[in-house]
């Protein structure tokens, strides 16, 4: 048996035991759907610095350069489609009494792909607001090349993600503590761990006794914390381990 397979029954093993659990996401599971990441060589801030684009500050100094930069993302995310991973998951979440999925990603592809309990640490590039005001703009025809200006109080619009320095969505943050606090396994997927406050909801659920199970091809500054670690892609192997939980549950 080779080291994934064995790390797949071991996981296999955990959820058919766990009532709830909870899914922690970073880019890398998106990555296997065509969506660049930030951080893994070649990564989108090997071509941009963050203060150059995602911060309030560089909004400011030029609104219509960061709109236009996170415009065209928000194309190639609306283009991407969900990958094996990310279905793999939608289908697990009914074997169990709670299932959470807490992404660190903008791209909506976990609710595509049919999850229903998704907490959204950093926003998504699918919404917008003023950046003064804070009216919300959904579904209105919005220009691709400026910041289009609030009518009601003359601010600019900006997509509606959380940048450097900004705090997270303190209902959505909480309700992923809570989450992670009660789960009996947490699965932290394509993340780095690098970055905070997000990645505190692993060591809040490992600090509540939960297992943790992480699935990565690189080691990442979670892999230390991990019970069971899986070095694999997820579109890979979340499929297997999905049919694993599913024969586990029909034995018991």
């Amino acid at each position: 048996m080779s080291e994934v397979e064995q790390s797949l029954e071991q996981a296999a093993q955990l959820l058919c035991a766990a009532r709830r659990v909870v899914v922690f996401t970073g880019a890398g599971i998106s990555a296997e759907s065509g969506i660049p990441t930030f951080r893994d060589p070649g990564g989108l801030w090997e071509q941009f610095r963050p203060e150059e684009l995602a911060t309030p500050e560089a909004f400011e100094r030029n609104p219509d350069r960061v709109w236009a930069w996170y415009w065209q993302r928000r194309a190639v995310m609306a283009a991407a489609e969900p990958n094996a991973g990310h279905r793999a998951l939608a289908q697990m979440e009914p074997l169990f009494e709670e299932f959470t999925i807490v992404t660190q990603n903008i791209d909506r592809l976990h609710q595509r792909a049919g999850s229903r309990r998704v907490l959204e640490l950093h926003g998504t590039i699918f919404e917008q607001h003023c950046h003064r005001c804070g009216r919300l703009y959904d579904g209105e025809e919005l220009p691709a090349d400026r910041a289009p200006v609030c009518p009601v109080c003359g601010g600019r619009v900006r997509p509606s993600v959380v940048w450097f320095g900004e705090l997270l969505p303190s209902s959505v943050f909480q309700a992923a503590q809570s989450a992670a606090e009660r789960c009996h396994v947490l699965l932290s997927i394509g993340t780095s761990g690098e970055v905070y406050p997000a990645a505190g909801i692993v060591w809040q659920a490992k600090l509540h006794g939960a297992a943790v199970v992480e699935i990565n091809p690189r080691w990442t500054e979670l892999s230390g914390l991990a019970d069971v670690r899986i070095p694999a892609p997820a579109a890979q192997v979340l499929p297997e381990l999905l049919e694993r939980v599913r024969r586990c549950r029909q034995r018991q």
